[in-house]
């Protein structure tokens, strides 16, 4: 625990903190350095926003760097898409690692060279076992792994045969490079380990040069020392293999080796994270790219509406902690209506429109009428709204017949209509199948909003837009992707998806302060939620808006103490 000097408040410091300042104080390291090593074989998700914002965070709270890294040593799955495609995603979250956008793979020469010297050492050898036999002879929880037949080939032997695998000499799974370390080891990540196998396979990034790659355990610890990271932060399931990454930093001599510190993952419930599964939803056509607004892809949740300030609350209020634990979706939505409560501008929105026609207002008349765009943040200011003869309103604010305490629309009552006047139903109009196809009133021209009448009270208020200027837009109504009442996965591994993920709305109706909204504009349309203009397919005179969260939920954030 550490005190404000300035409150008095006691701060709470995590795990990782406390480490970081005893290595701080002890002179283990002089600056904190830190990373985020994704691989781009797809697109990253709100568990990797954890990771990203808990990095940059650390660098940035003891005035340490921070880079970006690509741990690109697998070239079977690697594209320069999903390269692009991070770097924008880390950026947009404000993380910001300057100029220090590395590749593991610009590492090559150096991993060999170190390889070369763990043989060199008599801690490396060439096997020529399968990747099945080695996984037989490897061992199990609570029997020791048998020694490779080929251990004990001489340091020269095993340096001109990983030469020649270098050189191209080999097909691929014919040998590989193993760590000598200990066959009974009780940790099987310490048993010989592979190091190094043969992949005559073009890289994106290093194109032909290479036909051999180097394994994770072993690349991850040196592009740690090469670039001088001090603290490796990563998550709980590379707990059992710190003894190896501390293995290899230790005997490829480096003058201050990196020091690995786990920390637990945040998983959503009934959220679609894994890289395959999405994968599968983008080929199938059943997601809209890997950025499809339902997934919890971070490019997904951008092109949702969802703001780097939410997701950095979102973080912030989940922790760091050092057990698995699982958030509910609720608490991702109650951070970005945090969010955009006070930020955005409250507009009217009819989704399924019903013309209103007010009979003894003059034809052909149009007034401007006020309103503020935010309620709780008078800041944000006004904007005028054009009022005349003709209206669209919801078309669930009017029944012929009303319901039990309905208090909108029906034939003889009174309501109010936001920022305007009072109207009285007097009637409807129907089409041959007895659709309700138009609804009139009549208004009462002293009951303007502002004007201090107070003759009468009215129990129900509703919106409405104006029928001549109204923005005619494509509207995108979303649940989760998955169903919930039977969960992400069924019995045989597929995934339980909700048919009623998405739901577009054609023609619904806005006020004229939308239309000239760009990508990434959002705004609370009344009564319905918070929409965000989509990214991707959304065009002048034919916008397209996707709901970034209802209004309302169940969630309140615990109180301190």
């Amino acid at each position: 625990m550490d005190t404000n000097e300035k409150t008095g408040e006691v701060i709470s410091r995590n795990f990782i903190e406390e480490a970081i300042d005893k290595d701080l104080e002890e002179g283990k390291y002089e600056t904190v350095h830190t990373r985020f090593p994704p691989e781009p074989n797809g697109f990253l998700h709100i568990g990797h926003a954890k990771s990203i914002l808990l990095n940059y965070g650390l660098a940035k709270e003891y005035g340490g760097k921070f880079n970006l890294r690509f741990d690109d040593t697998n070239p079977t799955k690697e594209k320069s898409e999903f390269v692009e495609a991070i770097k924008a995603d880390v950026q947009w979250l404000g993380a910001d690692f300057e100029d220090r956008c590395f590749f593991a793979s610009n590492y090559f020469d150096t991993m060999y060279e170190k390889a070369v010297l763990l043989i060199k050492k008599g801690l490396a050898y060439v096997s020529d076992l399968s990747a099945d036999q080695i996984r037989e002879t490897r061992g199990t929880l609570t029997e020791p792994g048998t020694n490779d037949p080929m251990r004990e080939r001489t340091i020269e032997e095993n340096v001109k045969l990983f030469e020649e695998m270098k050189a191209g000499v080999y097909p691929d799974g014919s040998k590989v490079l193993r760590a000598k370390i200990d066959m009974a080891s009780p940790n099987i990540n310490m048993r010989d380990p592979v190091i190094y196998r043969i992949a005559h396979m073009s890289h994106q990034n290093t194109g032909d040069k290479w036909c051999i790659y180097p394994m994770y355990d072993f690349a991850h610890p040196i592009e740690d020392a090469i670039e001088g990271i001090s603290h490796s932060i990563c998550t709980l399931e590379f707990e059992d293999h710190r003894p190896l990454y501390n293995w290899v930093v230790d005997n490829t001599d480096w003058e201050e080796p990196p020091r690995q510190i786990e920390f637990a993952k945040m998983y959503l419930k009934n959220v679609v994270t894994g890289k395959r599964y999405i994968k599968k939803l983008v080929e199938q056509g059943i997601v809209d790219g890997w950025d499809d607004p339902r997934l919890v892809t971070i490019a997904g949740l951008r092109r949702r509406g969802f703001t780097p300030e939410s997701i950095q609350k979102f973080v912030e209020i989940t922790g760091v902690a050092k057990a698995n634990s699982t958030v509910d979706y609720a608490e991702l939505e109650y951070c970005i209506r945090e969010d955009l409560k006070m930020k955005k501008p409250r507009m009217m929105a009819v989704l399924h429109p019903l013309k209103l026609i007010i009979d003894n207002y003059p034809e052909g008349q149009t007034e401007m009428l006020t309103a503020e765009n935010n309620l709780e943040n008078p800041e944000l200011g006004t904007h005028e709204i054009p009022f005349g003869r003709e209206l669209y309103i919801e078309a669930d604010d009017f029944m012929e017949v009303p319901v039990h305490k309905y208090k909108r629309l029906y034939p003889g009552n009174e309501v109010r209509l936001m920022h305007a006047y009072f109207v009285k139903c007097v009637g409807c109009d129907k089409d041959k199948d007895g659709n309700v196809v138009a609804v009139h009133c009549t208004y009462d021209p002293e009951t303007k909003v502002g004007s201090g009448f107070t003759g009468r009270k009215v129990k129900g208020t509703i919106h409405w837009v104006p029928a001549k200027e109204a923005v005619t837009a494509t509207v995108r109504l979303y649940e989760n992707l998955i169903d919930e009442e039977k969960g992400v996965y069924n019995e045989d591994g597929s995934l339980n998806l909700n048919p009623n993920s998405l739901t577009v709305i054609e023609d619904a109706k806005l006020e004229p302060a939308c239309a000239d909204a760009k990508a990434y504009d959002s705004f609370q349309f009344v009564r319905n939620g918070f929409y965000c203009v989509d990214c991707k397919d959304s065009k002048p005179g034919a916008p397209v808006f996707n709901r970034v969260v209802t209004l309302k939920s169940s969630f309140k954030l615990p109180a301190k103490g």
